[in-house]
């Protein structure tokens, strides 16, 4: 596999900090160039980012990197990087405009936004479930006019605690999901010390996370129509979304009735036998497990579960019959590894892997 030179927009936050670890000795993908706002533009990237958020120190090669301005440098940035990872924190619609203003300048765009999820020809993928659905960016560019530039985007960071439980699964006729999200604050950009008042506290709100966890899956779920991404009509997926007091790692309560009722076993051995194109084709990022079922009745926990398969593998387990629905389990994913940084990082190498970054 040939090396492409990265971009990173958006990277003094916390994603794009990820994004940096991530990307620090990675095999295929070697970073040229950092972007953020106008306020860090001309630093040292050591000196822009005003706290470093992981446990990993920042890594040595980046420090001293001058930071370009994500709006007004992007020519100079799409003339040196074949592609770009973008995780700026601004309004929606101003994340749409400088998305599309990259991929017009013939630079792809691999984001971790969700301004252009719901775009119908912007394919929103986890790939393990819907590599297909790049095939869309063909249209996106007759669209934009484009030889190159396209945008890419991942799917909200708690879907992936429960829709790589559930797609196995379709087989049986999924009909009713129910979801109870218990999520990290880094979900927020945060740590403990920048949100003290998750301290013994849960808070039941977390703005836009219900609309985005029952709509988003169903354009995973969808198929590609006339040059569209067309969302699929069913499960009816009901959620509730609660940030509590945990650093990294999503947990998923969720509920499930069938068409057709499979057995336990034929549950687990779904689960268990499951993989997609990232393990085909072994992507450097992809988990050789993607789904681990603890039998214990006291796991997945963040704490101990968070970092299996370097973060990228999705945890289950207390598969049982329920009163209500069919069957109930719990679902656990690292958000800003698998639902993140980490899982943009997949998508792009699906990416380079099937030549959408070639000229």
């Amino acid at each position: 596999m040939k090396k492409y030179n990265v971009g990173v927009i958006g990277a003094t936050g916390m994603v794009g900090q990820r994004f940096l670890l991530l990307l620090e000795n990675h095999p295929w993908f070697n970073v040229v160039c950092l972007a953020a706002s106008a306020a860090s533009a001309g630093k040292l990237y050591g000196n822009a980012v005003k706290k470093w958020h992981l446990e990993s120190p920042m890594p040595e090669k980046f420090k001293d990197m001058t930071v370009y301005d994500a709006s007004s440098d992007r020519e100079k940035i799409a003339a040196v990087a074949d592609f770009c990872f973008c995780a700026v924190n601004m309004p929606k619609e101003e994340i749409k405009e400088l998305e599309y203003a990259y991929a017009k300048l013939e630079c792809p765009v691999v984001s971790n936004n969700s301004a252009h999820r719901f775009t119908p020809d912007v394919p929103m993928v986890i790939p393990e479930i819907n590599a297909e659905h790049i095939e869309v960016i063909a249209a996106q560019r007759k669209r934009l006019g484009t030889k190159r530039g396209f945008i890419a985007v991942k799917s909200n960071c708690s879907l992936q605690s429960y829709v790589p439980l559930l797609h196995p699964l379709k087989s049986f006729g999924l009909e009713n999901v129910a979801v109870c999200t218990y999520q990290a604050i880094s979900g927020a950009g945060k740590t403990f010390q920048t949100m003290p008042e998750i301290i013994d506290n849960v808070i039941p709100f977390i703005g836009g996370e219900e609309e985005k966890s029952e709509k988003e899956p169903l354009k995973i779920w969808g198929e590609i129509k006339n040059g569209e991404i067309v969302t699929a009509s069913f499960p009816a997926v009901t959620a509730q979304c609660l940030r509590v007091p945990v650093s990294d790692g999503h947990t998923a309560a969720c509920f499930v009735k069938f068409k057709t009722k499979p057995t336990k076993e034929q549950i687990l051995k779904c689960w268990k036998e499951f993989s997609g194109e990232p393990q085909k084709l072994a992507l450097p990022s992809a988990p050789s497990q993607f789904i681990h079922y603890f039998e214990e009745d006291n796991r997945p926990q963040p704490k101990l579960d968070r970092n299996i398969e370097n973060g990228m593998a999705v945890s289950a387990g207390r598969l049982r019959e329920d009163n209500l629905f069919d069957y109930k389990f719990i679902g656990f994913s690292h958000n800003t590894l698998r639902g993140a940084a980490g899982g943009a990082v997949l998508l792009a190498e699906l990416l380079a892997a099937k030549g959408y970054f070639d000229n």
